[in-house]
């Protein structure tokens, strides 16, 4: 395995902040001279490429690192209560969240500050996009209370494995073998696990080969985001920000009050974790998040540093972070609520106490039943419209500003699992020291 302590690795994420730099200086400049369509056709592919590089090694990761997790641990009781204290931690976190999310947006009223022309322009511009997302919520919403139990067991595991949305039935078979791997002798299971662990360890070193070429890939997928939104006309992402920079402003604030105040605490009074280690182990993982929009594909990333960078056991790391890649939606769930109550207020209406209990509670179900559903957030947001009766065509408001919250909603994702995962290491007193560089 490629050390933390090469001099290469050390320096990943200095040379992914200059990436994503010189891919937004770039992607300005190419909207301000009209450059859009040679972006997509000759820059946009390579930052494609790179996600499609970490989404090919998602599933094989994922598949044997957890696999020979939970053949580690010898003892299901174990499992038991390592998988109980990760999921209650999730859905708390993700409670928090929207709490804050709903705090915000009552106080600030975004609403109020979106001109009734500007609101007519954007319903017209984005009525299109908001139909088609109406139509998958509502093949959504036909989905019975107990659809994601039947959606966490595959039919066919070789279909589940080729669709990176159906992750969790990916962490549902890994699990399902690994406890198979436990109840037989160790001399019968070694050589699967022999070969399972030698994936294991071809995967960690790809991590490695594909995250060489990270900052062309944030490079590009800047750039590409950039000229999708502006289109060759830099002036409309101004008026998009100018129009909506309220309700931008206080997603942010929610997602920095949640990153630094809720994980910071956790780190800071639960963990023996500095925040200081903590965030340089993660910070090529956040830009990577940032970069990608996917906590999926920013999964082999995070899965890595965790446990070079902060010391957390394959066993918990190949457990806790999948499932927080498919449940743990903290960032996602807090704009959920501040968009839900945005909409509502530029429409001019009022949403009582219990409709935004209803949003509380919507919101937290939905953070969890999100990966089983194409479009996740957006479709989810739809769901969450409907059971407030504030018309659900009103996200055609947001899509403008979507894609750029969405590289910061994935960060405070990403930012969660590891967050969560080093405090179940340390209730678990497993938290390992890691050496300090080699100077």
């Amino acid at each position: 395995m490629e050390r933390a302590d090469q001099p290469w690795h050390r320096k990943l994420h200095w040379r992914i902040i200059l990436g994503l730099v010189a891919g937004l200086l770039f992607g300005v400049l190419a909207a301000a001279q009209g450059w859009g369509e040679f972006t997509a056709d000759w820059i946009a592919p390579f930052g494609t490429v790179f996600l499609n590089a970490l989404k090919l090694i998602a599933v094989p990761l994922v598949l044997a690192s957890l696999i020979t997790g939970v053949a580690s641990l010898s003892d299901l009781r174990k499992l038991s209560r390592i998988g109980g204290k990760t999921i209650a931690i999730y859905v708390a976190t993700t409670a928090v969240a929207i709490v804050i999310g709903l705090a915000l947006v009552n106080i600030v009223r975004p609403g109020r500050f979106v001109p009734e022309g500007m609101r007519n322009e954007l319903q017209a511009a984005y009525a299109e996009d908001a139909t088609s997302r109406e139509a998958a919520a509502e093949s959504a919403q036909e989905r019975g209370p107990l659809q994601i139990l039947v959606d966490i067991v595959p039919d066919n595991f070789f279909a589940a494995a080729s669709d990176n949305g159906r992750m969790l039935q990916v962490v549902f078979v890994a699990l399902f073998i690994g406890i198979g791997i436990v109840l037989i002798p160790r001399d019968t299971a070694r050589p699967l696990l022999d070969v399972v662990e030698g994936v294991n360890q071809v995967v960690i070193r790809l991590v490695d080969v594909i995250m060489l070429f990270a900052p062309i890939g944030v490079f590009a997928l800047m750039a590409g985001t950039i000229t999708s939104v502006a289109g060759d006309d830099l002036g409309r992402i101004v008026r998009l920000i100018g129009a909506l920079g309220a309700y931008c402003a206080v997603v942010v604030v929610g997602l920095l009050l949640h990153v630094t105040i809720v994980y910071g605490s956790i780190l800071r009074f639960l963990t023996p974790m500095s925040i200081g280690r903590f965030a340089r182990g993660m910070a090529p993982v956040q830009l990577v998040a940032f970069s990608t929009s996917s906590s999926g594909a920013t999964l082999p990333v995070t899965m890595e540093r965790c446990e070079q960078e902060l010391g957390i056991p394959e066993e918990i790391s190949s457990f806790v972070l999948p499932l927080g890649a498919t449940i743990n939606m903290d960032g996602t769930a807090l704009y959920q609520a501040v968009a839900s109550v945005f909409i509502a207020q530029a429409l001019g209406m009022e949403l009582g106490m219990m409709a935004q209990l209803t949003i509380l509670l919507t919101a937290v179900m939905a953070s969890i039943g999100t990966s089983a559903v194409p479009g996740a957030g957006i479709i989810m947001l739809v769901i969450i419209l409907e059971s407030v009766g504030v018309p659900s065509a009103g996200i055609a408001l947001i899509l403008g500003v979507d894609r750029i919250l969405d590289m910061l909603r994935t960060v405070t994702n990403v930012t969660g699992d590891a967050t969560v995962a080093t405090l179940v290491t340390s209730m678990e007193g497993t938290l390992a020291p890691v050496e300090a560089p080699a100077t």
